[in-house]
């Protein structure tokens, strides 16, 4: 290796470290301003160091606020909404790619159009709508309404995926007799799996933080997400910041750790269809 060549490595690895820890200072300041009394964060002098004789305060959190219940609630939301996204966004998307019907591109051209409309636009109607059919206050209807915007997207991602499977591998199977459905499943999904897994974490990332929704159609507590629920400790008088700080890292972890299980196939899926062959 020559001597340009060993400073270009040594460019690159310095840059994925740079980026590194842009990517992970701030949840290490998250876990930092947890573990200091909120007095100590106003200090003239930064403290950059975690004060770990104090990390009863993320113990506290779960068990003296409803933090568990906003979990679980963000948790059945998320994955409800993930669970009918990709289900119809699959089949939306194949459809969308290999079936020709009348009106196929009037649907595909109204999919695009809905993500023009921002929500809280929709707010007023869907409160009224939901208000005479019994969803407010319902984990059920939050699933309903984060699955109606985001499966738009992931339709138009899976008919990318299958617009880049060859035909021909689905004609071989329907001259032996499989039918469409079954061909489907066994024979385009296995080929678009990393599209789908893009899919699943784009939809599940899009219903744990929503907010406004959540706010709007949950006044009970006991179906408050956690993002709706730690707005709650923010006092007219006082914010007890190293608090909202311990739960706000709770809440992030979940879904660190979805995007982990799930990140090998993330780019490929987000590339899949961009090159057609």
């Amino acid at each position: 290796m020559t001597i340009f060549g060993r400073f270009g490595l040594v460019g690159k690895l310095l840059g994925v470290l740079v980026l590194c820890v842009l990517c992970v200072f701030p949840v290490y300041w998250m876990f930092v301003t947890a573990t200091l009394p909120t007095a100590r964060l106003f200090d003239r002098t930064p403290v950059f160091w975690p004060d770990l004789g104090n990390l009863s305060v993320f113990v506290d959190v779960v068990t003296q606020t409803p933090m568990a219940a906003w979990l679980l609630n963000s948790t059945l939301i998320a994955v409800g909404t993930t669970i009918v996204s990709v289900a119809f966004g699959v089949t939306c998307g194949y459809a969308l790619s290999r079936i020709r019907f009348r009106g196929r591109g009037v649907l595909g051209f109204t999919l695009f159009v809905t993500q023009m409309l921002p929500e809280a636009l929709l707010v007023v109607p869907l409160y009224a709508v939901f208000a005479a059919v019994g969803l407010l206050n319902d984990l059920g209807g939050l699933v309903i309404v984060n699955a109606a915007f985001v499966l738009p997207i992931v339709a138009w991602m899976i008919k990318g995926a299958v617009d880049a499977v060859p035909a021909e591998i689905e004609e071989a199977a329907r001259v032996d007799g499989c039918p469409r459905l079954a061909v489907l499943r066994f024979v385009v999904l296995p080929v678009i799996k990393p599209s789908v897994a893009a899919a699943a974490v784009l939809a599940f990332f899009a219903a744990w933080n929503e907010y406004l929704f959540a706010a709007t159609f949950a006044t009970d507590d006991a179906v408050k997400p956690t993002s709706v629920g730690l707005t709650t400790f923010i006092g007219e008088y006082s914010t007890p910041i190293n608090v909202v700080m311990a739960g706000s890292l709770l809440y992030a972890l979940p879904a660190v750790v979805f995007f982990m299980l799930l990140q090998r196939h993330v780019v490929s899926g987000l590339g899949a269809g961009a090159v057609k062959g």
